[in-house]
């Protein structure tokens, strides 16, 4: 049966009713909204639509121009304001922002909104080191955090409001270099080194008796030790550390550089058990060979950490 047909209102065109249609799926299929649709048949019942009757379609609106900085987005199924401004990576006010006219709880499919687009990627200049702001960030709780001054992190970031932080916003942190740690030699049973002679001398005038000054840390030095730690409050644990250093009244020195290899040569750093022999094995060259490329180096008291040059 088909129905009379009347002339639509502008901005709309005439629909004839087919088995199956409803104002939910008109709108779907003409980028409207079940509203409009009903705005533009006020006379016609939803639940009650007949085939071969005349509705009145809106049309689709033009597309919407974006100002600059933004681009046009066409609304889809399932869209929300929330989900496009993660899926975009911008925060949720600066998408409001952008669609002064927009409901975003009355969003419809086929609508346009304005997209800020995201911006390029932040290029810290040297010193500083790229941060992307997370839930709870403060220029104060960063500053802090990193140890680093509040001045400084501000003047690293001359355009940012530290007022106005936004979740995924990039910033740039000024990077710290800590002050060298002090470093004592580090004894255990068994070592040869100048410093176990200076150790026991120290014992001694402690009032510990720590066996020969053979320059072996052996189990007499070892048991010395272990009584003076006690005796100080220190960690019993065989080794002689900073703290125990420290406490012998011993300056400990900041961390030598490592050496600049030659052209040619690779650096190494000596872990226990090794000798120039082994290493001129597991290298493939000679004894000779890493002999000349460390001139200063002694064979035969090298120490746990040392760097050595490796010929290549």
């Amino acid at each position: 049966m088909f129905y009379n047909q009347m002339p639509c209102p502008q901005g709309t065109t005439p629909y004839i009713v087919q088995a199956g249609d409803t104002f939910y799926r008109l709108a779907i299929r003409y980028n409207t909204t079940i509203e409009a649709i009903a705005a533009a048949n006020p006379n016609v019942n939803p639940n009650m639509l007949m085939i071969g009757q005349q509705l009145c379609i809106p049309t689709a609106p033009p597309p919407t121009t974006c100002p600059e900085g933004t681009m046009p987005y066409t609304i889809r199924a399932g869209d929300t304001f929330f989900a496009i401004a993660r899926r975009n990576n911008i925060s949720l006010d600066a998408l409001i922002a952008a669609n002064p006219g927009v409901d975003p709880d009355r969003l419809f499919i086929g609508q346009v909104i304005c997209v800020p687009r995201t911006p390029p990627p932040i290029t810290c200049p040297e010193g500083t080191t790229p941060y992307t702001i997370r839930a709870g960030d403060t220029f104060f709780a960063i500053a802090r955090r990193l140890n680093i001054s509040l001045d400084a992190l501000i003047a690293a970031n001359p355009g940012v409001d530290p007022d106005r932080l936004q979740i995924g916003q990039v910033i740039c942190v000024p990077k710290t270099t800590p002050p060298p740690a002090p470093v004592c030699p580090t004894l255990r049973v068994g070592s040869r080194t100048e410093s176990v002679r200076k150790l026991q001398t120290l014992l001694r005038d402690a009032g510990f008796d720590p066996g020969p000054i053979d320059g072996i840390f052996g189990s007499k030095t070892e048991a010395a030790v272990r009584a003076f730690q006690r005796s100080k409050g220190l960690v019993v644990d065989g080794i002689v550390g900073i703290r125990t250093w420290t406490a012998l009244g011993v300056d400990c020195d900041a961390p030598t550089p490592p050496p600049t290899c030659p052209a040619g040569t690779t650096p190494y750093t000596i872990r226990a058990g090794d000798t120039f022999f082994n290493l001129a094995s597991r290298f493939n060259t000679t004894v000779d060979a890493i002999r000349r490329a460390n001139p200063g180096v002694d064979p035969d008291r090298l120490q746990i950490g040392q760097i050595i040059c490796i010929p290549s």
